[in-house]
């Protein structure tokens, strides 16, 4: 993350801080993690795993909605 790019092992609360748009892509798939205390220590690919989505494909909404576009 240190090159402000997205990485699959950084936590779900440090990407929606440093890229609230991201929020959107969460709620989307009916995620709880914002707002859910784990969600400092669970990585956007444990995420992935836990509610069984495809994490090259959450990772690609997630970069959309950093851009501001739609995929």
């Amino acid at each position: 993350m240190a090159d402000g790019r997205i990485e699959s092992t950084m936590s779900a609360e440090d990407l929606m801080k440093k890229w609230p748009a991201t929020i959107e892509v969460f709620v989307r798939h009916r995620m709880a993690c914002v707002g859910c205390p784990a969600s400092a220590f669970h990585s956007i690919a444990e995420c992935c795993k836990e509610y069984r989505l495809s994490l090259p494909n959450f990772m690609i909404e997630l970069e959309y909605a950093v851009a501001g576009t739609t995929p």
